[in-house]
């Protein structure tokens, strides 16, 4: 192997190794990568359902995710929580949401959502439940909402809504 052949091996390798890693569940779609796709599980008789997840925009040119759909769900819609006049509240972006080029636009509890409503059957823990997202320039994409316990606020959360309480037992009384 020649040195030049050598040298361009060493510099594909090192690229390789501090690339920003995709993983396994992780859905990429053009310049679109959507990862960490989860909701919480509803209460019997719930009909509707937030759903919640990060897209990352690695290209060089903006998309906006301009509708969602869910068969489980009647309707389904982009959501947005924000402050007005120190009141929080809830809004349809009917005009969609753009994702900025190099940008990460985090999906969470009291942010950006995705809004299921009329929902055809509970969420359960450990369910998967499929929706699609419409972008503008990336098309359809398939993705899968892992279900958490009811309390989740993230996902591999669980659902606890205890936090460990510290341990006394060694104190004097």
């Amino acid at each position: 192997m020649n040195k030049l052949s050598r040298m361009l091996a060493l510099a594909a390798l090192s690229a390789a190794m501090f690339a920003a890693p995709v993983r396994a569940d992780d859905v990429k779609a053009g310049d679109l990568v959507i990862s960490q796709a989860w909701s919480r599980a509803t209460p019997g008789g719930a009909k509707v359902a937030g759903g919640y997840l990060t897209i990352e925009n690695k290209g060089t040119v903006a998309d906006k995710l301009v509708s969602v759909s869910a068969d489980i769900a009647g309707k389904a819609e982009v959501h947005e929580m924000a402050m007005d006049n120190g009141v929080m509240k809830m809004r349809h972006l009917d005009k969609g949401l753009v994702i900025e080029p190099g940008k990460i636009v985090k999906f969470a509890p009291g942010s950006y959502h995705l809004m299921l409503q009329e929902l055809k059957g509970p969420f359960k823990q450990g369910d998967k439940v499929p929706v699609t997202l419409q972008f503008e320039k990336a098309g359809k994409v398939a993705v899968s909402l892992d279900v958490q316990g009811v309390g989740a606020q993230a996902p591999g959360d669980g659902g606890h809504m205890m936090k460990k309480m510290p341990d006394h037992s060694g104190m004097k009384m």
